[in-house]
């Protein structure tokens, strides 16, 4: 672990000497300094995560050192070391941002302690910031794989909804990746530095959903031992994420509606009014349009939550991104598991393409997953997929694919078949009426002739 720096400003030399002594016994890095105009100079150098400061320097006040220190320096902490007589002067200087003061003469215990609670405070700010870069790192755009005219729109979307602050709400079927979305919207956002608090709409019991968004009093109902901070306080300066916000009861709802409305909550129990400053970002895989229409959902909450709208489409309506999403799939598992598969065999390709994915994104990880721990070839082949996936071979061979052909070339057969198999089930849903077929798919009645006669689709009669 890299050792904390620590810069000693006085103009006494004795104190320097002791406390560079002290300090370097616990592991520290210490320079010293006897003037304001020394130490600023000395800051600027070695960059230190901790100043001693002495309030009574005979070229500058402390006040003025600890200014020009912290424009020079903003990260850097300030404990101030002060006679009495200008305790007035150290206090001052803890608006200024000075972490701490100590009174003079210091004792050496008193000084090890508070300098041990700042270099924790500063270790932890430092993982906070790693985990966050992590975060940032695995939730960018560019992470979030396809290529589709499907994905594409989406891309541009998330670019546009993340520069503003608006709430935004998020469809799609289970599996489709709807908080992957919301994190990626939230870390591109102004609001990337606060909080990402998930809160499961659909795994909170009724009776507990007000206190686990508001929180609780103590003694607020019978198992309200301690008093509690709710998921919208816990968010506050960032982002609340709502998943399977369709679940919410219509007590919940009303409840969910004032906080969105008026910016502020009370505690279950409480009276006292507390601000909050979040964005919403809501998730669902029901029809809310429709819950609405049933009266199962709130027109005005509905119209709260749909600021701005993002809907996923599920797998089986971009699979020209299968290929990419394997490859991006197989590339971390073989980080995880210690693996070196090369891939998706054609065969094994094509019966993805062939397959309906109920289970979206996360069934096919899934899949993947399993077939990467079994699999003892180069290549996952049909016979490491499951039987459900398997069973399509009747109609596509039991053999390996061709050898030799490009990704280009798998992506253009998959692309057709595809295609193919989406038209084939919107004239099958419509009877066969290409007009209203046509409309379900969103092309021209035109252009479903053409594609018809290209693919080979033959009415039925």
């Amino acid at each position: 672990m890299t050792k904390f720096k620590i810069l000693v400003i006085d103009d006494e030399k004795s104190i320097r000497e002791v406390f560079t002594v002290l300090l370097e016994e616990k592991g520290y890095r210490v320079e010293s300094a006897g003037t304001g105009a020394e130490g600023i100079a000395r800051a600027r150098a070695f960059l230190p995560d901790i100043v001693l400061l002495d309030m009574n320097l005979p070229d500058m006040t402390g006040l003025e050192t600890l200014a020009r220190i912290k424009t020079a320096l903003p990260q850097t902490d300030t404990v101030i070391i002060t006679a009495f007589g200008t305790i007035r002067n150290a206090v001052e200087a803890t608006k200024l941002g000075a972490y701490a003061y100590l009174e003079k003469p210091v004792d050496n215990d008193e000084l090890l302690l508070t300098i041990s609670r700042l270099t924790e405070v500063k270790r932890l700010a430092r993982e906070v910031e790693g985990l966050r870069s992590e975060l940032s790192s695995r939730y960018r755009f560019s992470d979030i794989v396809g290529t589709s005219a499907r994905m594409n729109s989406i891309f541009q979307l998330m670019d546009k909804i993340a520069r503003v602050d608006g709430t935004v709400l998020i469809t799609g079927e289970s599996g489709t990746g709807k908080e992957l979305i919301a994190r990626a919207v939230h870390l591109k956002s102004p609001r990337q530095n606060g909080p990402f608090v998930v809160v499961n709409c659909g795994a909170i019991p009724r009776d507990l959903i007000e206190s686990e968004f508001f929180g609780h009093t103590k003694g607020a109902f019978t198992d309200a031992i301690a008093e509690k901070v709710g998921k919208f306080e816990l968010a506050h300066s960032g982002t609340i994420f709502l998943d399977e916000v369709g679940e919410l009861s219509p007590e919940a709802q009303v409840k969910l509606l004032r906080a969105l409305g008026e910016r502020e909550i009370v505690k279950v129990g409480g009276t006292v009014t507390i601000p909050v400053d979040v964005r919403v970002i809501a998730a669902t895989n029901k029809n809310l349009e429709e819950a609405v229409r049933k009266g199962v959902f709130r027109e005005d909450l509905f119209w709260r939550l749909a600021v701005l709208s993002l809907q996923l489409p599920p797998l089986r309506e971009r699979q020209e991104d299968l290929p990419l999403l394997c490859e991006h799939i197989i590339r971390k598992y073989n980080r995880d598991l210690g693996k070196s598969v090369r891939g998706v065999s054609p065969e094994a390709m094509e019966l993805f393409a062939a397959y309906a994915w109920p289970g979206n994104i996360r069934e096919l990880e899934s899949v993947l997953y399993e077939a990467m721990v079994l699999s003892e070839s180069e290549k996952i082949g049909s016979r490491d997929l499951p039987e459900r996936i398997r069973s399509l071979t009747e109609a596509y061979g039991d053999g390996d694919g061709e050898p030799g052909r490009s990704l280009g070339e798998m992506v253009a057969g998959l692309t057709g078949k595809a295609e193919k198999r989406l038209i084939e089930r919107a004239l099958e849903a419509t009877a066969w009426n290409k007009t209203k077929a046509a409309q379900l798919l969103g092309i021209s009645r035109k252009t479903l002739f053409n594609k018809m006669t290209s693919l080979g689709i033959r009415a039925h009669e």
